[in-house]
């Protein structure tokens, strides 16, 4: 008897041998469940955020203070995905924190958890705010790309900068 998971099995897109709790920076998009266009409307260069995006704005600035060793970079949010470049900062290179505050005490960072962190706090807000309950915002998996130079770090900026003038040729929007 062949038993199957309900969940089909899944290639990693993580780097083998990649300690994803090393100093760097790294982009990453985070796609919307069933890529459903919620979070924002695109008119030209500017992006217009629905409730669900400026909580989920709203999430992304404060993961600073659950991480005290994230630094954030540039950041979008689109209808269906949001764009982002984060930085793990290494031992000695973190901002100075009270030794008695709430960020000297927070939890280990490795993007896996920054991210988790994200999708899981961002989820219960926006459930909350479309008074719903249990359901899923998020995909379950992200992209993320470690970023090696300075070249990939003004390709990656200037990708996420002009990712609103794209909206209208992605084959993700939806077309009328």
């Amino acid at each position: 008897m062949l038993i199957t998971s309900a969940h089909p099995t899944r290639k990693s897109l993580r780097l083998p041998n990649h300690d994803y709790s090393q100093a760097g920076p790294y982009f990453v998009t985070i796609c919307t469940h069933n890529k459903l266009c919620c979070l924002a409307t695109v008119r030209g260069e500017h992006v217009d955020l629905s409730i669900a995006g400026g909580a989920a704005r709203e999430t992304w600035h404060a993961l600073p203070e659950r991480f005290p060793q994230l630094i954030l970079d540039e950041f979008i949010i689109m209808p269906n995905h949001v764009h982002a470049i984060l930085a793990i900062v290494g031992a000695g290179l973190a901002p100075p924190v009270a030794p008695n505050s709430a960020r000297a005490h927070a939890i280990s960072c490795s993007l896996p958890s920054i991210i988790g962190a994200f999708k899981s706090i961002s989820t219960v807000k926006i459930n909350r705010l479309l008074k719903r309950s249990g359901l899923p915002f998020w995909q379950r998996s992200y992209y993320e790309h470690i970023i090696r130079s300075g070249d990939d770090m003004k390709n990656a900026q200037r990708y996420i900068q002009e990712n609103p003038l794209k909206w209208s040729s992605d084959p993700e929007h939806p077309k009328p």
